[in-house]
């Protein structure tokens, strides 16, 4: 079996990850705060409150919609490239690490959606759940145990 991956090896792919997906979310958000823009020229020509209120009901409408379109995008993003035949990310084929099942197989889209989500449990009490990989026998944070995943170096 190959050797776990240690915790800065996965911090760092982590941070490549999150750059990238960060840039794609602002090229995102770019075309919604667009229109708000556009928004608040047509209100202030309005000169009225109602128009200043729809602009405020505009902005979160299109901020809530942006975070459901990052998010998705991010589990699509994990899940897909996690289950795929390189079994990594952006972030982790540059350091040459992969995600396997505990017997070192490819895992199934199902596992990486659940290993997605399950970061959140990771990140909820200051992260210590990703800690965890820097302690656990087979570094694996909170989300690869309960996904059953490992975080190895590739061969």
């Amino acid at each position: 079996m190959n050797s776990y991956a240690g915790f800065w090896k996965r911090f760092l792919a982590c941070m490549i990850d999150g750059l990238l997906l960060g840039a794609v979310g602002v090229l995102l958000l770019i075309p919604f705060f667009g229109l708000l823009g556009l928004g608040v020229g047509f209100a202030d020509m309005e000169n009225g409150d109602a128009a200043s209120a729809g602009l405020v009901v505009a902005a979160f409408a299109a901020y809530g919609l942006a975070m459901v379109v990052i998010t998705i995008g991010g589990w699509l993003y994990y899940a897909f490239m996690e289950s795929s035949s390189r079994q990594a990310t952006l972030g982790k084929m540059a350091l040459g690490i992969v995600v396997t099942d505990i017997h070192g197989a490819r895992i199934t889209f199902g596992r990486a959606t659940g290993r997605y989500f399950g970061k959140i449990l990771s990140s909820l009490i200051f992260y210590i759940g990703y800690i965890m990989a820097g302690f656990t026998q087979q570094k694996q944070a909170l989300h690869d145990i309960l996904a059953s995943t490992l975080v190895v170096n590739k061969p």
